[in-house]
């Protein structure tokens, strides 16, 4: 028995080819399987290179790209009561939210947000589906409803990000009451005469495609977003029939009349932009033109001072 080839050749093997990689720095589609570069997917706003597949990407990525130079003040929301029926199934409904808080880094499955796209001042609001499954309960809302509050009271209109499972198991009827209570809110936009846009995504499904979801004046959807009351895996076992190829996917829908746009996500800036001002009234917004908005009060008073350009010298 040699020792240097049973022994030593196999431990230097180990600790050169020991590897500290991240866990995080590849990520596989889940349309086509493709491996993907974290830096390369958060740049494209986490949209397939390969395939244009559009993966979940969270509120506060969504407004980073969304708002002028990434800013945005976040809106308040009441904190509803935390568990007013005491559910329980697997787990303590006060259990899954703290395990949902933990994972996604905030407090409930909707983020409520005013600034400015292209100049134009908004209000938006948009839900984490990773937020257990963005879920319609009592705080989502209390959000929605401060969503309109704040662009009623700002006179600004309002643009909302749908993507949810429907309402939330945990809250039982509680969670089906906020259907009626967003549809005030959104009523409340109409008689102030604000435009309210809604951007459906995947997958915007139960009874939030039955409220707020189908409500607005524009409806956008990102490309083969699922949007839908009951699922096409229920409806194939009610009526025991083949649904058609991309039934309740965007483009069909879009082909069949419940949609105004299927829009991808590197150009729904542009294009809530552009719908937005003329909605308003407001001429289009000028391309490359666009001074960067105000920093927020609190900055020192030199950070805020508009710098003006220097004068061309004369020869």
């Amino acid at each position: 028995m040699n020792w240097i080839t049973n022994y030593v050749r196999p431990r230097i093997n180990s600790i050169f080819s020991r590897r500290e990689t991240p866990d995080n720095l590849w990520t596989k589609c889940p349309e086509c399987g493709t491996m993907l570069f974290h830096r390369e997917v958060s740049d494209n706003l986490n949209v397939c290179t390969n395939c244009n597949h559009h993966m979940h990407i969270t509120p506060r990525a969504r407004f980073t790209a969304l708002f002028d130079g990434g800013i945005f003040t976040e809106v308040q929301v009441k904190a509803p009561k935390a568990d007013p029926l005491h559910f329980r199934d697997q787990k303590r409904y006060p259990d899954r939210l703290k395990a949902a808080q933990k994972e996604t880094g905030e407090a409930e499955a909707m983020l409520v947000a005013s600034g400015e796209i292209g100049r134009t001042p908004i209000v938006a609001a948009a839900q984490d589906f990773s937020f257990m499954a963005g879920s319609m309960g009592m705080y989502v809302g209390n959000a929605i409803l401060a969503a309109a509050e704040e662009a009623v009271k700002l006179k600004r209109p309002l643009i909302l990000f749908s993507a949810a499972g429907g309402a939330r198991m945990q809250e039982g009827i509680l969670s089906l009451m906020q259907m009626p209570r967003t549809t005030v809110a959104v009523q409340m936009l109409k008689e102030a005469g604000l435009p309210y846009i809604v951007v459906l995504t995947h997958p915007t499904t139960g009874g939030v495609t039955a409220s707020y979801a189908m409500l607005g004046d524009v409806h956008i959807a990102e490309p083969n977003a699922l949007i839908c009351f009951a699922g096409p895996r229920v409806i194939e076992q009610t009526i025991r029939e083949k649904l058609p190829e991309g039934f309740q996917r965007a483009e069909y829908l879009l082909d069949h009349g419940m949609l105004d746009r299927v829009t991808p996500r590197g150009q729904m800036r542009d294009e809530l932009i552009s719908i937005t001002r003329m909605l308003l009234g407001l001429p289009p917004a000028v391309r490359g033109d666009l001074p960067p908005p105000e920093p927020p009060a609190d900055l020192p008073h030199a950070l805020s001072e508009e710098k003006t350009p220097a004068e061309p010298t004369q020869k």
